[in-house]
């Protein structure tokens, strides 16, 4: 990254994260990071490091990323916008582009996030939803699976919701808020929190539909809180119907 700093930016982007490899760029395959450095590059000249608020896995979706990024050179952020909006493939898009303060990082001056997992009940398969939700045929009690979800609410220790809890000095997380609705044939879990564990939302979401089928009693789910294992908690949902909704910052100071 250049050293000279004329702007400090703030991106917000949306992407379909379906033939991606996640947001950080790797070198077994294509990144979100590597298609949106190499789109500035292509409008800026210059070669710059982006910061995600959070680091999505493959296959993983994005409504509202929040990026930063700075450059050494003053742009106006409409005409940025534009410019990368023109070189980048049409499953990655910047919604807003703005200047942000001197100290913004996206992912350090993050206040919550917003995760959303969609399911697909009922026998039939949707295949316009196909990228975006799984398909659980299986009858589902959304109210037992909110009362759930309801649990979770409150600093916990999450380390039966974590893929890799021992490479972790705490799985201590907070989630602010919880939830399980239904729209017609898809229902949705929410999670808003503070920070989130590796596959922490997928597994959430495995465990909360074995409790929706009557397989696990609603009330193990506090239990699990509890420091219990990984082994404790339910399977893992494929990545496709995980979106990141949206990022959540202080209020600038006045």
């Amino acid at each position: 990254m250049n050293e000279k700093v004329a702007q400090n930016l703030k991106l917000v982007i949306e992407y379909d994260g379906t033939r991606y490899v996640g947001w950080e760029r790797q070198d077994n395959g294509l990144s979100i990071q590597a298609v949106l450095e190499d789109a500035l590059f292509t409008i800026t000249r210059e070669r710059v490091l982006t910061e995600a608020s959070g680091r999505t896995d493959a296959g993983v979706h994005a409504r509202a990323q929040v990026v930063s990024v700075a450059i050494s050179r003053k742009i106006m952020p409409r005409k940025l916008r534009l410019g990368l909006n023109a070189v980048l493939p049409d499953d990655v898009a910047v919604l807003d582009i703005e200047e942000a303060a001197e100290g913004f990082h996206a992912r350090k001056s993050a206040k919550s996030k917003h995760y959303r997992y969609t399911i697909l009940r009922g026998p039939a398969r949707r295949p316009l939803a196909r990228l975006t939700s799984f398909h659980f045929p299986q009858a589902l009690d959304v109210q037992r699976m909110d009362a759930a979800a309801r649990l979770l609410e409150g600093r916990h220790d999450f380390s039966a919701f974590a893929k890799e809890a021992a490479r972790k000095k705490s799985c201590v997380r907070t989630i602010l808020e919880a939830r399980v609705t239904a729209e017609n044939e898809f229902v949705h879990v929410d999670l808003t929190g503070t920070g989130f564990l590796y596959n922490m939302v997928r597994i959430v979401t495995g465990t909360l539909i074995e409790v929706g089928q009557g397989r696990r009693p609603m009330e193990s789910v506090a239990a699990l809180l509890e420091g219990a294992k990984r082994t404790h908690a339910g399977f893992t949902v494929p990545p496709h119907g995980l979106m990141l909704m949206s990022v959540h910052y202080p209020e600038p100071r006045q």
